[in-house]
């Protein structure tokens, strides 16, 4: 078992050619900011529930509800999040919004996340 000093650096030397080229390649903080916001929303179980069952089909908000047991207003507040975010987009026809996954990034990322922990 391996302590806590052996994962730290024990030295002031500073990589100055390495600093220089990563920060080179950094991209700007509204990025980081950005991508912080969009993890953010996959932290929610309601929320991930719902990007998995649009993963497979479009749905409406009705259906969403009554497969996770939730009520319409819930699941609109977690829609209108996804939506702000552009993760899901949706379509309406006649009196009925449906609901899907904004892009195939979307559906990748969801997909690389469910294979990392299953594995």
């Amino acid at each position: 078992m391996e302590n806590k000093e052996s994962f730290s650096c024990d030295c002031d030397v500073i990589h100055e050619d390495v600093v220089n080229r990563v920060r080179a390649a950094m991209p700007e903080g509204k990025h980081f900011y950005d991508l912080a916001n969009l993890y953010k929303m996959f932290s929610d179980n309601t929320r991930v529930r719902i990007l998995w069952a649009l993963s497979r089909e479009e749905m409406c908000v009705c259906d969403l509800a009554v497969l996770l047991g939730m009520t319409k207003s819930a699941i609109s507040h977690q829609l209108k999040s996804l939506r702000l975010t552009n993760l899901v987009k949706y379509e309406k026809r006649g009196k009925i919004v449906y609901y899907s996954l904004a892009d195939s990034h979307v559906k990748d990322i969801f997909e690389k996340g469910f294979e990392h922990i299953l594995e």
